[in-house]
């Protein structure tokens, strides 16, 4: 850098108001060298790829994450159907327990007067048993003779020819069905009833 002195004008020469300016000194140095057009391509280049790299990373991070996630879910879903299965096995075996004792004393008792009588009773206590259980886990059954016949909650095998019920009547239930919640658990297997051709329908 170079010092130039200058004078105000209306000083004569020598005054001591005379001040030193500073003035840029311009060097080839100074002067902005054009840039390399492949320099500056290699460089976005760089860049470009080091953008790529840090987004492939974090998708391997996330993708292992959900994959950790997705895992852990399943788990949980598993042990969760192992708790509710676990919750109504052991609503049944009470009465498990109570067949093979029944089963017992029959067999025991089979030679013994009134041994099937006694086993018959012991079959009714089981099945108030086994519909007791249901109960509580909010099974129910569905009550189907002298009801109109429903698709969405019965299935119709056969029609019989009748003129004691009207038509599209449940005359007889061969398999029973079960709502589970107010839901249909399994649909009942009915026989509907339907009218002789020529015969008028029953009022």
């Amino acid at each position: 850098m170079t010092w130039r002195i200058y004078r105000h004008p209306s000083e004569p020469e020598g005054d001591k108001f005379e001040e030193a300016v500073p003035e840029e000194e311009i060097t080839l140095e100074s002067i902005a060298a054009p840039l390399d057009p492949q320099a500056q391509l290699q460089a976005d280049l760089k860049a470009a790829r080091d953008e790529v790299a840090e987004w492939q990373d974090r998708f391997l991070r996330k993708a292992a994450e959900f994959e950790n996630y997705r895992k852990r879910a399943d788990k949980d879903k598993t042990d969760a159907m192992t708790l509710a299965k676990s919750s109504i096995l052991l609503e049944f075996l009470p009465v498990a327990v109570a067949c093979e004792r029944d089963w017992k004393s029959l067999i025991d008792a089979k030679a013994a007067p009134g041994s099937l009588q006694q086993f018959q009773q012991g079959v009714e206590l089981l099945y108030k048993q086994l519909l007791d259980v249901l109960n509580r886990m909010g099974v129910v059954p569905i009550e189907v003779e002298g009801k109109p016949f429903d698709p969405h909650m019965h299935e119709a095998l056969s029609r019989e020819e009748t003129t004691e019920a009207k038509e599209d009547i449940i005359v007889r239930e061969l398999r029973k069905g079960y709502l589970f919640r107010d839901k249909l658990l399994r649909p009942a297997q009915v026989i509907v009833a339907v009218h002789p051709q020529g015969k008028d329908k029953t009022s």
